[in-house]
């Protein structure tokens, strides 16, 4: 027997990848449960491999089920083809498919074959073994910060903290309407002691000093 790693990289940015170790015995169905556990989808869509090349074109499909479209030559099921059987290159390339509405796609390329002898038995396959770079979220967006991030967002209430931002923002305008009634005020008091100056000063003329 056989364990054969797979890299299976995100389409739309290499740098995020899993690596991925199967007995060679195991089934497709078997690929597609670690590959959606890797990425962490659910199992809630429909899902199909493609046999593929160097240059990623798509060949025979191998799928989850007979769908109602087009197909060159008939799909094999993964449920009854083993990976080992479709393995014809020390690099094989698969193209697999997920959520036919979102077509979630990832590139698949085969990088290692380890013997029997040298695996682990004491792990349970198929398994994951190395993931790198922050995976697409399946729903929404997916931060650094994940699942976190949203437990503050629930906790603080963070939606209702804006709308405080902008009565602040009101606040401070209101403020900014008062202090220039109360500097025309002021100006309007300057104004009125410096004619009471000069009135004062058109008294003091009378007297004799």
């Amino acid at each position: 027997m056989a364990f054969l790693k797979f890299r299976v990289y995100w389409e739309e940015d290499d740098a995020i990848y899993r690596d991925v170790v199967v007995k060679h015995t195991q089934n497709f169905t078997e690929l597609n449960n670690i590959i959606l556990k890797a990425f962490e989808f659910d199992q809630k869509h429909d899902a199909t491999f493609f046999r593929s090349n160097d240059i990623w074109k798509r060949g025979r499909e191998i799928s989850k089920a007979v769908y109602e479209k087009e197909y060159v030559a008939p799909p094999l099921l993964m449920e009854e083809t083993t990976i080992g059987s479709e393995i014809i290159d020390t690099n094989q390339h698969f193209i697999y498919l997920y959520d036919f509405v979102k077509s979630w796609t990832f590139l698949i390329e085969l990088i290692q074959v380890i013997k029997n002898a040298d695996a682990d038995m004491s792990l349970e396959y198929p398994m994951v073994s190395r993931t790198e770079g922050v995976g697409p979220m399946q729903y929404g967006t997916k931060g650094l910060l994940g699942k976190t991030f949203a437990d503050i967002e629930e906790k603080y209430d963070l939606s209702e903290a804006k709308e405080g931002f902008g009565e602040e923002g009101e606040d401070a305008e209101e403020g900014d309407h008062d202090k220039e009634d109360d500097d025309n005020k002021e100006d309007d008091d300057s104004a009125e002691d410096s004619d009471s100056n000069a009135e004062g000063g058109e008294f003091f003329e009378g007297e004799a000093f």
